[in-house]
């Protein structure tokens, strides 16, 4: 019986961890296959406290995992296949482990949408980014593209006008899908400029971005733009599919949560991405982990004093 089992293992559930273990709970985070999150496809962060020089993502979530092991938490490189928090005691399920526990945080985190295009991954923190708010400082006085028309794009595109001598936001349908304030900002910035109906079909670079590759939608034309960066803002995943059945979801598929930890289900506590589409980092992401793992501890508190009461009756 395990008493309390993190579900990730991203900042947000390495900070669960370290919280949860300090707290003498011996945490057990199925920290699946690739752990550490989205910072392990992040070169390097620059605005994570603690950090002025900055640190790799990669290198800031050994340190997240080497801080939690060092204080009792176990860590296994692991996918959850099912749960059943129906049950009393719950139960996680991995490819070959059942585990029975008295709470879960699930801090599974959310993917970001990607193109799927020749040359995106391999420029993957080379050019290639989804995020404005963690990558758009190295892109002073550049040319930076973004993908997108709704009201995330245009807010990653704004961002990015601090940092970009220009920036051109490749759309493929003739008409934004963002909010009327969003996309009145957007086209009267003096550094921003459209390209409609166009899909990017490819990005050129070797050892960074240098361009990309555009088809227009009407025609079928092609062409070249030439770019410092792609930023691709058409949205995020939450990792919440084998959930679904059991928890509450918003309608974009994100944990609902009335105050941020605790969920429909009670012993069963979410923080970080898969719950917070709204700000996404690192930080925030590992402020919520702390509170899950402290609303863990004080619902396991409470779950033996109700049994110590009743074995006094």
């Amino acid at each position: 019986m395990e008493r309390v089992i993190i579900i990730g293992s991203g900042p947000a559930g390495l900070t669960a961890a370290i919280y949860a273990a300090r707290a003498n709970l011996r945490p057990l985070v199925l920290a699946g296959g690739l752990y550490g999150g989205q910072l392990m496809l992040t070169t390097d962060v620059e605005n994570y406290p603690g950090f002025p020089e900055g640190v790799l993502g990669p290198e800031l979530m050994i340190k997240f995992r080497e801080q939690a092991e060092r204080f009792g938490a176990r860590i296994e490189n692991v996918d959850v296949t099912s749960v059943d928090f129906m049950t009393r005691p719950m139960v996680v399920r991995t490819d070959d482990t059942a585990s029975e526990t008295e709470t879960v945080i699930v801090a599974t985190g959310a993917s970001a949408r990607w193109l799927e295009i020749p040359g995106e991954e391999r420029l993957r923190g080379r050019g290639v980014s989804s995020c404005a708010t963690c990558d758009g400082a190295f892109f002073r006085d550049k040319h930076i593209t973004v993908v997108g028309g709704g009201d995330s794009a245009l807010e990653e595109a704004l961002f990015l006008t601090r940092f970009g001598s220009r920036v051109t936001i490749v759309h493929r349908r003739e008409r934004l899908r963002a909010s009327k304030i969003m996309a009145d900002r957007a086209v009267s910035h003096p550094k921003i400029d459209f390209i409609w109906n166009a899909i990017v079909e490819e990005v050129y670079g070797e050892t960074h971005v240098t361009g990309l590759r555009l088809r227009d939608v009407p025609s079928g034309a092609r062409r070249e733009l030439q770019t410092d960066a792609l930023f691709v803002a058409i949205g995020h995943t939450p990792n919440t599919k084998i959930f679904a059945e059991q928890l509450d979801l918003d309608e974009r598929g994100y944990i609902v949560s009335p105050d941020g930890s605790t969920t429909n289900v009670e012993g069963v506590f979410v923080a970080g991405d898969v719950n917070d589409h709204r700000y996404r980092q690192a930080v925030t992401a590992a402020g919520a982990g702390c509170r899950a793992a402290m609303d863990a501890e004080k619902y396991l508190e409470a779950l033996e004093f109700k049994v110590d009461s009743l074995a006094h009756l």
